[in-house]
């Protein structure tokens, strides 16, 4: 009897080491890595109040079309793989959980979202899946460090800060208004807003929340008015962007208006406000607007022949700019490639510059750029640059404090 039974489990163990996944039998020592793929998983809002970003996980599509059309990475060319949330927390758990399980992705990178990308923070860091550059200016991805976490949008908080030095030491605008998106993304940008102000002297007047679904907001706008707020800074969707300036030039108030990276698509921001984004000044992580940068013009007409009915403009440009570290530490990870080599191979980015901010990382280092450009719109096709690679002097440690408070 015993010997039967021995025999059984001896078969039973000849069975699961002969029979694991296709990665086990070709002997790949991690998920998403075969001997002609790499697959690489992302989601954004394709659908719902946030599409208009949705663009991003597009130019992330077309980037990697480049890269395989160029040969792709020691061999293997990338198999992308995304989903739409529709910017909702419960569907990025499911849509993240599928591409774990299903698709067996090697790695992640974008996922549009402050709410999306922390419903699966830790699904994805406990699972030992490098992640690379949320597409979110949240803290909450590099501080404090995770060691498959890399973040290269930069914080809210500081691009906030470096809006508000500008309007208050270049332009004198010390009377400072905020309308912002009641959640992390929005609070992080009304922080650093907050910290600058007070370091310079100036005032907050009024700090007006918004939800996802407001669509009149004109209560806010009349708030900001009575506050005498002669800068406005916005950091909320583009659908809700647009209904603000226009409510507001209904209403005959016409701050300097000031807007983060997340409304940084200057000629889509002009088509939906009918114009009345011209003189808008806002953060940027790249100019999408200037074609004499060869690797941008590619980057457009690459989009551009791909997706003929997306406009090009910041957000799929975006899409490219949080791809390219991933790209580059592939390559550096060399072709016997895990997860562990990639996450060395990231950190050994030390002023890596593609077509975005300048990115560093290190061991205890996962906040790779915290510098932004200041841009004002021209046009619908024109943006003048008021400000190069600009970094703030907030501190970090106390931002995060104010944002858990």
């Amino acid at each position: 009897m015993a010997f039967a039974r021995s025999l059984f489990l001896g078969i039973l163990s000849t069975v699961f080491l002969t029979c694991g996944s296709p990665e086990q039998r070709q002997g790949a020592a991690d998920p998403g890595v075969t001997e002609t793929e790499i697959v690489i998983g992302s989601w954004g809002p394709l659908s719902g109040p946030a599409a208009l970003w949705g663009s991003v996980v597009r130019g992330t599509e077309t980037y990697f079309d480049l890269v395989n059309q160029d040969g792709g990475i020691h061999g293997r060319k990338i198999r992308f793989v995304y989903r739409d949330d529709g910017y909702e927390p419960p569907r990025t758990v499911a849509a993240v959980r599928d591409m774990v399980q299903r698709e067996r992705v090697f790695a992640f990178t974008g996922g549009v979202g402050t709410a999306p990308g922390m419903a699966v923070r830790e699904f994805i860091t406990s699972n030992r899946i490098p992640w690379v550059a949320p597409a979110s200016g949240s803290s909450h991805w590099a501080f404090p460090p995770n060691r498959f976490l890399f973040s290269v949008y930069p914080l809210y908080a500081d691009e906030a800060a470096v809006i508000v030095n500008h309007a208050v030491t270049d332009l004198g605008q010390r009377r400072i208004g905020v309308l912002y998106q009641n959640d992390d993304y929005g609070k992080g940008g009304l922080v650093g807003a907050q910290m600058a102000a007070k370091k310079l002297g100036a005032e907050i007047v009024a700090a007006m929340p918004t939800e996802i679904q407001d669509s009149d907001l004109s209560s806010h706008i009349l708030r900001l008015r009575e506050s005498g707020a002669d800068a406005v800074l916005l950091w909320v969707l583009p659908r809700q962007a647009a209904i603000a300036v226009g409510t507001a030039a209904n209403l005959g108030f016409r701050p300097q208006w000031y807007a983060s990276t997340t409304l940084a698509d200057n000629t889509m921001m002009h088509e939906i406000t009918d114009g009345l984004w011209e003189g808008v000044i806002y953060a940027s992580l790249g100019n999408s607007l200037d074609m004499s940068d060869p690797v941008m013009a590619r980057y457009r007409e690459a989009f551009v022949k791909r997706h003929p009915d997306i406009r090009w403009g910041a957000f799929p440009a975006a899409g490219f700019i949080f791809a390219e570290p991933l790209v580059e530490a592939l390559r550096r990870a060399g072709p016997d490639l895990t997860r562990e080599k990639l996450v060395e191979a990231l950190e050994s980015l030390n002023g890596f510059r593609g077509t975005g901010p300048e990115i560093t990382f290190g061991s205890e280092l996962r906040q790779g750029a915290r510098s932004v450009i200041l841009m004002r719109c021209v046009s619908a096709t024109e943006a003048e640059r008021l400000l190069d690679w600009t970094s703030s002097d907030v501190d970090v440690e106390e931002a995060v404090r104010l944002l858990k408070n």
